[in-house]
């Protein structure tokens, strides 16, 4: 069952362009398509649907390609590609998905079984990228610094992942793994990670790690927005530690990014990124490990919410 998300221009008002924009939103629990005007970026229409990833594969790719028709078929739309964005990524060699969680995605390849169903190209990156291209072609990059060339979108929420636009196109990389900085080495004390590896920067700075991290010091659980307040209210040590390992280690870990890629415009998605002291004390510590005497790439919070993964997967 489909829910139609109401459309912002609708019945007399509705903008009949002869050229539009397809992107599908892939998620652990709903698939999103935006249909937007190409030559504004303005949003025509909107429609959910569940994912229900545990009835398998082809009930997933039937479920994408059945929402859009959907969201096509009123304007008498046939694309030429649609653009999707996707909780894991598509290697470059072997043309199949890897690092899904949506776990029925995993070695399967989807570019190609969806090109096959549709009768068009399909474009696939994963989420983070397109959360990048969205804020910087029509989110808070665009309104605060429209000339920026080089973009690092931020996710650091229940994982950490991020995206590389540059000049408005997204940079996948060699191995499909383009600004995927939650998976660098950033410190032992953060343990095992599901990748493999240990240590990574989604092991101490997501979320639930910074959970782990307060419980392991502590003896008691909270979540993440608890430890915030507690700690914003002052007089509590554990909160302390936990929030110092957060600015602390967030500064080392970004700074390599700054080094490599140097952007012009950081921007923080997920739930760590609304922290406000990311953007202040977080920021600061960024300045002892970037090489250059100071910090000049602007930080900047998300302004699409979550729309941006469905807008960016349009913009592909």
């Amino acid at each position: 069952m489909y829910t139609p998300v109401k459309p912002y221009f609708y019945g007399q008002n509705r903008i009949m362009s002869a050229s539009y924009l397809l992107g599908i939103d892939l998620g652990g629990t709903k698939i999103e398509a935006a249909l937007l005007d190409a030559k504004t970026n303005q949003v025509i229409i909107r429609e959910r649907v569940a994912t229900e990833g545990h009835l398998g594969y082809d009930h997933i790719l039937n479920n994408i390609a059945q929402l859009a028709h959907s969201v096509c078929r009123p304007y008498e739309f046939t694309p030429q590609h649609i653009g999707i964005a996707t909780p894991g990524t598509l290697d470059p060699l072997t043309q199949t998905m890897k690092n899904c969680n949506t776990t029925a995605l995993n070695g399967r390849h989807m570019k190609a079984d969806l090109e096959k169903i549709l009768g068009y190209e399909v474009r696939l990156a994963n989420d983070a990228n397109c959360f990048a291209i969205a804020e910087a072609q029509m989110g808070i990059v665009k309104d605060k610094m429209p000339e920026a060339q080089v973009v690092f979108g931020v996710i650091m929420g229940t994982g950490v992942g991020g995206g590389v636009v540059v000049n408005g196109r997204v940079i996948g990389g060699r191995h499909g793994i383009g600004g995927e900085w939650g998976h660098n080495f950033l410190d032992e004390s953060g343990g095992s990670c599901y990748c493999g590896k240990t240590g990574c920067v989604e092991t101490v700075i997501s979320g639930p790690a910074l959970e782990r991290f307060y419980a392991k010091i502590s003896g008691s659980e909270k979540k993440l927005k608890d430890i915030v307040s507690e700690y914003r209210e002052g007089n509590a040590p554990f909160a302390q530690q936990t929030m110092e390992r957060l600015y602390e280690q967030f500064g080392r870990a970004i700074a390599v990014v700054i080094n490599i890629v140097d952007p012009d415009v950081i921007v923080i998605g997920g739930g760590v990124g609304n922290i406000d002291e990311i953007y202040t004390e977080g920021v600061e510590r960024v300045k002892k490990y970037i090489f250059n005497p100071r910090v000049e790439v602007l930080f900047l919070k998300p302004s699409l919410g979550d729309s941006a993964g469905v807008f960016g997967a349009a913009l592909l």
